[in-house]
């Protein structure tokens, strides 16, 4: 198996939504995008599949080397690999690519957050980042776009913590800002027992509110000179924007069971946006 088949057969076994939006890209784009999700991938299983902080953080640390690696062009990994067997590969800049293995780092420390504004530190890093280097893979015109991308990126984070509250639980950790917590009476041990109570549904309407205003602001960001080159990370907002209403109008099941979209739905979604950008 050769270094974009790997990447590819990591990114299909995923079942992610990310990679319904790639299918339709120019083959160079697709194998240079479907790297960097593997890569981000590979790094996001070390701290969910690590059990030990010391062995995922010596795993991270190597992650970090081999970024210098790939800087280099002396690669070792599959994916960093495929990575630089695409010019928009090499063009990444190795200090983002740092970026987000320093956000990976964060969860083996941090299993709370205090306020919004904290939280939205890790955020950046492990998905505004990401998304900042998936437009770059894209192409653009306009820097504009980087903060559109930014912003969508952070819409993905938030909804991907309203969906795996009750996951994140079983590993010990919550993301959902402490403050906020206390604001609506939601106590840990109600969210570490998967105990739902009318309060938890205020709470998760609150963050339901945050995270669709910000898929509005990103979405108005975005230069119109930008929207055709951009069409996979439009199309990625088209399916976890609507993974994010089915979660509310399936009423905030979030900690005990997962919410999800059939393929054939997120290829819908994903086909649909694509020709309408």
């Amino acid at each position: 198996m050769d270094a974009h088949q790997y990447c590819q057969t990591l990114v299909t076994r995923s079942g992610s939504s990310f990679y319904y939006s790639f299918v339709l890209l120019p083959r160079e784009t697709r194998r240079a995008i479907t790297a960097f999700y593997a890569l981000c991938r590979e790094l996001d299983d070390v701290v969910d599949e690590c059990r030990e902080v010391q062995v995922a953080a010596a795993k991270l640390a190597w992650w970090g080397g081999e970024i210098a690696q790939l800087a280099q062009g002396t690669p070792q990994h599959p994916v960093t690999r495929a990575l630089f067997d695409t010019p928009q590969g090499r063009a990444l800049p190795q200090a983002l690519l740092q970026e987000i293995v320093d956000g990976m780092a964060m969860d083996l420390t941090l299993t709370r957050y205090a306020d919004y504004a904290s939280l939205q530190v890790y955020c950046h890093r492990v998905a505004g980042v990401v998304g900042e280097l998936a437009a770059q893979i894209f192409g653009y015109q306009s820097d504009a776009t980087r903060v559109y991308a930014n912003d969508l990126g952070l819409a993905f984070q938030l909804t991907n913590i309203i969906r795996d509250v009750g996951e994140d639980a079983h590993r010990g950790r919550i993301y959902l800002p402490q403050d906020e917590m206390r604001q609506f009476g939601v106590s840990e041990t109600d969210i570490l027992r998967a105990h739902p109570t009318p309060a938890f549904q205020a709470l998760m309407e609150f963050q339901f509110q945050r995270a669709n205003n910000l898929y509005t602001k990103a979405l108005d960001e975005l230069p119109k000179q930008d929207r055709e080159a951009q069409r996979p990370g439009l199309a990625m907002a088209a399916i976890y924007r609507a993974l994010l209403h089915e979660i509310r109008l399936a009423g905030f099941p979030v900690l005990q069971a997962r919410v999800s979209l059939t393929p054939v739905r997120k290829m819908w979604l994903a086909s649909k946006t694509w020709l309408a950008a």
